[in-house]
């Protein structure tokens, strides 16, 4: 499975392409939307994340294996995040540099 399949399998509710493209291949959810989404996703698993760690750092019954997989969840979303905020910062630059 690619990174950004176990993404989507952790994050749970991350719109699948079959969702977001429909039938006339038009998107369904606009890309504002579902960056927005992304966005509170990211913040959700980070914020699992902290309380995984505390509850590690604080004795309150948390694995030291479930911490680091929460916080890899969080690391991974992230750095997904990024990776399409620069990608669209990339395309609107390149758009414009055209001379028309």
């Amino acid at each position: 499975m690619t990174s950004v399949g176990v993404l989507a399998g952790a994050a749970g509710s991350l719109p699948s392409v079959s969702t977001v493209v429909g039938e006339s291949n038009r998107p369904s959810v606009p890309f504002g939307g579902m960056m927005q989404a992304m966005m509170k996703q990211t913040s959700a698993l980070d914020q699992q994340a902290a309380q995984a760690v505390t509850g590690l750092i604080s004795g309150d019954g948390v694995e030291i294996h479930d911490a680091m997989i929460a916080t890899q969840k969080a690391d991974m979303a992230f750095e997904l995040a990024l990776q399409v905020r620069n990608k669209a910062v990339g395309a609107y630059l390149q758009m414009m540099n055209m001379q028309f």
